[in-house]
Parts: structure tokens; sequence; C-alpha cells
């Protein structure tokens, strides 16, 4: 999906505003974050509570964080384009992650992209129907994402494809990466298990084995003609560099290469996320609310309420991930480690890295995964 350019600080503003305009979806899919149900709740935000969300969203100041759109699906909602026609008239960048159900037509990307849509994520889980639609429940949507993608370049509307990383789904990572090369897609997201909601049923990759994906990510970013990246895996952005550190890329060159974007997002700090009901989380994946944009406004929640702020320190972080070298640019998945342990704050059970923890009577045990 497009990105502006990177605020100056994370702690001020996000790059991201993720907006669950529905719990309402018509598939099944066997991790989903939202557990997501055929009908909408009866208190998800009206449209009138809507438009005071997104109106608050300039408040951040420039640039403008994105607003992303998201579900369930967000086509179930019978004011989609209302609200988006809202954003737009207050110049905030709208992108769209509908489900691959009967509603995503040619027609409705056609007019997503008159709305001034800015960008179209979509899930591809597996590289062949049989893979795909295992994971999303229902059949022929494999069929309909790779129709949604055709569709898009035909509008030159740009594509993320998010593929789903677990035990069930990894062997089949280097086949996804070779189906996605001809598309003509902008942005590859590996999403790494998160065990909340329905995806509690999927089991996540060993740290190990997460880590040793990771370095193929690594090298094939490097070649792919698109943009390669991770979600909820900010230790990738470690091996990243431990990789061109033992290649001897080193200095500007770090800096200017396109896997380090994004450095230093994580839950909370760089996102954030309003549900159907309006709570206000760092993220999707860490469903902690610090308060509702029915009573609270979004940059105060951001800046100032307690749970953010501790987000946004992270060497206040505890264990390993507090007292890493890397906790600026990685910080570690506080989803995770919310999920593992019911502290945000934990280190991530993902991360191979052992860091040895000072104390005032010296070091002590080293911390290791």
């Amino acid at each position: 999906m497009p990105h502006h350019h990177r605020p100056a600080d994370y702690a001020q503003a996000p790059l991201n505003v993720y907006w669950e305009m529905t719990q309402a979806c018509a598939l099944a899919c066997r991790h989903c974050r939202a557990s997501a149900v055929p009908d909408a709740h009866p208190e998800q935000l009206t449209f009138e509570q809507g438009v005071r969300l997104i109106e608050q969203i300039p408040e951040f100041g420039d640039p403008t964080p994105q607003l992303i759109l998201t579900g369930g699906d967000p086509l179930m909602r019978a004011d989609l384009y209302d609200l988006i026609d809202e954003a737009r008239r207050l110049r905030i960048g709208v992108s769209i992650t509908p489900a691959a159900t009967p509603k995503l037509t040619r027609d409705v990307i056609a007019k997503l992209k008159e709305h001034g849509v800015e960008g179209l994520g979509l899930s591809l889980d597996g590289s062949t129907a049989a893979g795909h639609d295992s994971i999303r429940g229902v059949p022929g949507t494999f069929d309909r994402t790779m129709a949604a993608i055709e569709w898009a370049r035909e509008f030159e509307m740009p594509v993320q494809i998010n593929t789903l990383v677990c035990e069930e789904t990894a062997p089949d990572v280097p086949a996804v990466y070779e189906l996605l090369k001809p598309t003509g897609i902008a942005r590859w997201s590996l999403f790494f298990l998160i065990s909340v909601g329905r995806g509690k049923v999927l089991q996540p990759l060993s740290s190990n084995e997460a880590e040793l994906l990771m370095r193929w990510i690594y090298y094939a970013s490097q070649i792919a003609p698109f943009i390669v990246a991770t979600t909820e895996a900010p230790s990738y952005r470690r091996v990243a560099l431990e990789i061109m550190r033992e290649s001897g890329i080193s200095g500007e060159n770090i800096r200017g290469n396109r896997t380090t974007r994004g450095f230093g997002i994580r839950d909370g700090h760089g996102v954030m996320f309003v549900s159907h009901t309006g709570e206000i989380c760092p993220a999707g994946f860490l469903p902690m609310a610090a308060g509702n944009v029915k009573e609270d406004r979004l940059v105060e929640i951001y800046r100032r309420a307690p749970l953010f702020q501790q987000l946004h320190q992270p060497h206040e972080f505890e264990g390993r991930c507090g007292v890493c070298e890397y906790h600026n640019v990685c910080g570690g998945s506080r989803a995770r480690a919310y999920a593992a342990t019911g502290d945000p704050l934990a280190s991530d059970p993902l991360c191979t890295r052992v860091v040895e923890t000072i104390s005032p009577a010296g070091p002590i045990a080293p911390h290791a995964a």
C-alpha cells in the first residue's frame, strides 16, 4: 500500500491509522484476528461516528497518516464510498483491505479507484487454490484473489499482498513468491502468526524456523520485483542488519537499502488501530483498548495514554527486548509478547537473539528465546 513520507517522530504521529470498519465478513478464515461473523455488530461505529473519526486524523499534523480501511470486510458497509469521500475531502490517503468474496468485482475495484483509493490489500496464503482456500475457509477465494490482482493492475491501483506465515503455510512461501513475481504487485508482506482470535487454531513457527525463513526473506527481497516486508516480525530487521553487515554493507548504504524502510515502527508506535466499536488500540493484533473514539480523541490517546507512552519507549520494555541493541529499530512484536504472556512490554518469544542483561551487581544470566 502507498506510504507517504515518514513522520519525524512516531511518538507524535503514526504512519498508518487502521480502522476496522465492521466485523461482518462472508469468509471464515482460520487465522482471523477479528473472529469475523456474517453480520455487523449492533454497536459498530455509525456513519456519523465514522466521519468524526476521519476528521480527527489531520490533527496529527503534516504528513497526515494514511487511513487503512479493514475489517471484517469493509465492502459490507453500505456507506463505504461516502466515508472514503470524507477522507479524500480532507486529503487523507486511503487504502483498503477487502475480503475476496463475490462482492469484490472488477466494477468495485474501478469504483474504489474513482473515489480516490490509493492502494488495495489482498491476502494470499498459498500458491494453489487448495492451500489458500483451506486457510480462508471458503472455496473460490484463491481464484477471486488472483482475478482481483489483475483487475487492480488494469486500473493501475497498487496492490499489497499479505501472506500468513505459520507451520501450515511456511513450506509454501517460496512458491507463493514465484507466483507473485510476474503479477506487478507493489508490496508483499509476510505476516507471522499471532495467536489471537481464530488464529489460535494454527501453529506458529518456532523461533529457529522463523529465523531461517527471515534469512530467506532478506535474500528474496534483494531481487524481488516488489518490496518485501514482514508484519508482526520486527526481529526481521535485526536479521536483515546482521546479513548486511556480514556482506560488508554499512553506514549510508544500510540506511539507503529498501529493506530498512519501516525500521522503528511497531505496535502502537507508527501504527494505531480503531475497532469496529471504536476502541483505540495499539494494533489489531494487540487488543488492549486505551480509549474509544466515541468519547476520546485519537491524538490525545496516541500521544498521552499510558499504554501508548509505554510502547513509544523501547528501552522500558522488559527482558531481552528492553536491553537489546536493536530495540530502537526492532523492539519486538508487542502483540506477540501480549499473546504469549499477557504483558505487552514483555520479550517477543519469536526472536532467537541472546542478550546479556546488566544489573547493578554485574552481568546476570543471558536471556534467550
